[in-house]
């Protein structure tokens, strides 16, 4: 049986900064832990972290479970999956579905290093090896 990966919406750059937060974090994670995290690179309003919050658990992305007077937030939505789900998204409207389309526009006009060529070249070789 194979199993299809659900497509997730793309998520606003404030509540994707919530998400990453409980990525990085160590899930289950309080209001104030999340807050913690969020606020080292901009500054959010408790208010509207519990908004954004509650916002992803209506979308399906985060589980809240009350623990007494707070509550526990757990990401419901992996982020290899969320990434996968936005890199393949991307590669299909912008890029046609050419990888070599969206390669050349992250580099055009810069000169690629000899170590970016190799790392990719192994990569892709790695990839190969897998599918025989």
């Amino acid at each position: 049986m194979i199993l299809l990966k659900k497509a997730y919406q793309r998520l606003p750059e404030s509540e994707l900064d919530i998400m990453l937060a409980l990525w990085n974090g160590t899930p289950p994670m309080t209001r104030a832990e999340i807050e913690k995290l969020v606020n080292v690179k901009k500054q959010l309003a408790p208010t509207t972290i519990l908004s954004l919050l509650t916002r992803l658990e209506n979308k399906n992305f985060v589980s809240v479970e009350k623990q007494g007077k707070m509550n526990l937030y757990t990401p419901l939505v992996s982020q290899e999956d969320y990434q996968a789900n936005e890199s393949k998204s991307v590669l299909e409207k912008l890029y046609g579905n050419s990888l070599k389309k969206f390669v050349t526009s992250l580099y055009q006009g810069k000169k690629i290093s000899s170590e970016e060529i190799q790392d990719l070249s192994d990569f892709l070789k790695e990839l190969d090896e897998k599918e025989e």
